[in-house]
């Protein structure tokens, strides 16, 4: 190994310890309460080496994202390899409580994720656009999984006729975020006012976003006007 590969080496393996003083601290006592004289503390270097190498503690926070949506997509690809759903509802439900699982396995990556996904695109100012990129892309990625399924299930006819794949794929990863996002800051309320644990609303929200998109509670109508 030359000296300039040996010194890209060090780089990245530089980089790596500062992301990973960065996830330590920002996990721990929350990104906004966090500073960077922290996260180079942690890193056990200057604060002016972490400038080195990060412009921003929101470029840090950006490759944690990354981490965190690479980590997701192995999850979902393990859980195929594994269960090789046979058709689009299995796919979705292998989908959804993937995503589940993320959400509760690695609940600081989640949070991180949710974060990126609800900021506006005006705050993304002075961050580097490679960063910005790989997020898109992985995000895209993943949605990706969502709208080949619902696209699966139109061809095989088990979904509502005229269903656009893309569209509702927004719309459920949209529901979806939103439906994780209430089981863990409501949880108390929807016990103690809906009688439902936190598990079994997210299965019923799951099961009611199903019979929406397939039309069972239309056909279910249809049937009963004409008897």
């Amino acid at each position: 190994m030359g000296r300039k590969e040996r010194d890209l080496k060090e780089k990245e393996l530089r980089r790596g310890d500062i992301i990973d003083a960065a996830e330590r601290v920002f996990f721990s006592k929350g990104y906004e309460n966090t500073s960077m004289d922290e996260v180079a503390k942690e890193a056990e270097f200057s604060k002016r080496t972490v400038y080195l190498y990060f412009n921003s503690k929101e470029q840090i926070y950006y490759k944690i994202m990354i981490r965190g949506y690479r980590l997701l997509i192995d999850m979902l690809e393990a859980d195929f390899r594994e269960k090789t759903p046979q058709n689009a509802a299995e796919e979705l439900r292998c989908i959804f409580f993937c995503f589940f699982r993320f959400s509760q396995e690695h609940a600081p990556y989640f949070k991180a994720i949710m974060e990126y996904e609800a900021k506006a695109s005006d705050q993304c100012v002075g961050i580097e656009i490679t960063s910005i990129d790989e997020c898109y892309q992985l995000g895209e990625q993943i949605f990706g999984y969502l709208s080949r399924a619902l696209q699966r299930g139109v061809e095989e006819g088990n979904l509502r006729k005229g269903l656009d794949s893309e569209k509702a794929a927004l719309v459920l990863w949209a529901c979806t975020m939103g439906v994780f996002n209430t089981r863990e800051k409501k949880s108390e309320y929807l016990k103690n006012y809906h009688g439902i644990s936190p598990d079994d609303f997210v299965t019923e929200a799951f099961d009611m976003m199903m019979r929406l998109i397939t039309g069972i509670g239309e056909a279910k109508n249809e049937r009963e006007e004409n008897s």
